[in-house]
């Protein structure tokens, strides 16, 4: 088994850090997170260099890599600053169902948009009451002609807003359907069909420039031919989505905590106390190497995640195992930053505070922990069809 990254996936780090280096400007970052708005230059910026959708096919603005060089890109972009990495990260958000299960005019009309930043995509599967547990769905969609007309409310969904181009929309078509995971249908929902509007759910304390909202639908109609994958198999295609977006926020996860340790480091080498810097008391070693640890351990997991994504095999637990323990580690080592460096780790100045608000962010998106450690314990005790 090969650990080390080839030649091109370094390359592709490489990259990024450059891209960060000169575009991640602190005055500006500081403006969008006071303004909560969209980093839409900076966005627009990275599609223009690649990095958005690079997992997609060279035919779709790609550049027909694997989930692994995607999970790079993100690792990287939000060590460089958590809270704008994440917002371009999840640019694409959801927008596997159709590079997965999309038809040809599905993929050429709308992932070249995505990656070229001129759209958002939106995954819409949760909604009020109901959790993660996607069978539980309210919302409906009836055949009507040649078209489907889709009822219900969807929350919490992500880049639901002004730059939304889609809602990969969860809705129940088959009220008979046992077991119920068996009624389900992934939808294709354009943002400006008559009879979707979103509602605002105000500031968030992570994640801060991210659109998120929930969305109603109203009577919408949209063509049959929107139907993404196989009728009433909507909550299986669904659930190999959820796999891949846990194993994008794993590898976020990585990279706040990567961010945060970085910012620590340099603080413990400068800060002075009782005439030795931070960095030459044991204690601080100590705590420099546990988060260090954890940080190469969580990485490893998102890596191999990925590379199964990649082999083609869908392995649901490891995705959630990824998610749970890089999710949890950036918490852990972020909130130990702020430890270390004292009423300073308080302070806006030294932006391991917001690191923090985000890995807490991360870790609930995609299943909080408990959602995690339920589908990681249905294949070990046999529970097949496992919710979550």
């Amino acid at each position: 088994m090969e650990f080390e990254l080839t030649r091109s996936q370094k390359e592709i780090q490489k990259a990024v850090k450059e891209y960060i280096k000169g575009e991640f400007k602190r005055e500006v970052i500081e403006e969008l997170i006071e303004k909560h708005q969209f980093p839409e230059a900076l966005w627009k910026k990275a599609a223009d260099l690649g990095f958005i959708g690079i997992h997609y096919p060279e035919t779709c603005s790609g550049q027909g890599l694997g989930l692994l060089e995607n999970a790079l890109v993100a690792e990287t972009l939000c060590a460089g600053d958590a809270t704008v990495g994440a917002a371009l990260t999840l640019s694409g958000f959801s927008s596997g169902a159709l590079l997965r299960f999309g038809t040809e005019e599905q993929k050429a009309t709308w992932l070249p948009r995505v990656a070229e930043g001129e759209v958002l995509s939106c995954g819409a599967f949760t909604e009020p009451d109901c959790g993660y547990d996607l069978t539980a769905r309210g919302t409906t969609a009836i055949k009507n002609g040649a078209h489907w007309v889709i009822n219900g409310a969807k929350d919490f969904v992500v880049n639901a807003g002004p730059l939304a181009g889609f809602y990969i929309v969860l809705c129940r078509t088959g009220d008979d359907a046992k077991p119920e995971s068996k009624g389900l249908t992934l939808i294709l929902v354009e943002s400006d069909r008559p009879g979707v509007s979103i509602r605002d759910i105000g500031p968030k304390t992570g994640f801060s420039l991210m659109h998120c909202a929930d969305v109603d639908l109203s009577d919408v109609r949209v063509p049959i031919a929107n139907t993404v994958g196989k009728e009433n198999r909507g909550f299986f295609h669904a659930s190999e989505i959820v796999g891949e977006n846990r194993i994008l926020l794993a590898a976020q996860a990585v990279g706040i905590a990567q961010g945060a340790y970085e910012r620590t480091l340099a603080y413990v080498k400068s800060r002075e106390m009782f005439g030795r810097t931070l960095s030459q008391f044991q204690v601080t070693e100590h705590k420099m190497a546990d988060m260090a640890a954890k940080i190469e351990m969580t990485r490893l997991l998102a890596y191999k995640a990925a590379s199964i994504y990649d082999a083609g095999r869908i392995d649901t637990k490891m995705c959630a195992i990824a998610k749970m323990c890089a999710t949890k580690a950036a918490v852990e080592v972020s909130n130990e930053a702020i430890q270390l460096l004292g009423g300073y780790g308080y302070m806006k100045e030294y932006e391991v505070e917001r690191f923090y608000l985000d890995a807490k962010m991360s870790e609930i998106m995609e299943g909080s922990q408990i959602t995690q450690r339920d589908t990681i314990a249905g294949p070990i005790f046999g529970k097949k069809g496992r919710r979550g």
